[in-house]
């Protein structure tokens, strides 16, 4: 039988566990006859292991709360009179005013 796709090429039949299959050599195209489909079809779900169970749902742990590491309170340099160690200049002014 001649190959579909391929017009000199002629397919080449081999049996895969009971199933005939021919294939084209030179594009490797794959071709089934009636019923060889079905066949491989029902041996892969007959050979596919049963699907896991759902593991069971488990009670929430409670975890002390804690700050997060990456948070950075944006009024922490305000307070400290400046921005990420930017140093302000006292003003000779700064001694009358606490």
């Amino acid at each position: 039988m001649k190959c579909p796709t391929c017009p000199d090429a002629t397919l080449v039949m081999a049996d895969r566990q009971g199933i005939e299959i021919d294939y084209c050599p030179q594009c490797r195209g794959v071709w089934l006859d009636r019923g060889e489909l079905d066949k491989l079809i029902e041996r892969s779900v007959a050979a596919q292991p049963p699907a896991p169970q759902a593991p069971q749902a488990q009670q929430p742990q409670h975890y002390p709360q804690q700050g997060r590491p990456d948070f950075v309170d944006s009024d922490y340099y305000k307070k400290q009179g400046g921005h990420h160690g930017h140093y302000r200049k006292k003003s000779w002014l700064s001694d009358f005013f606490d």
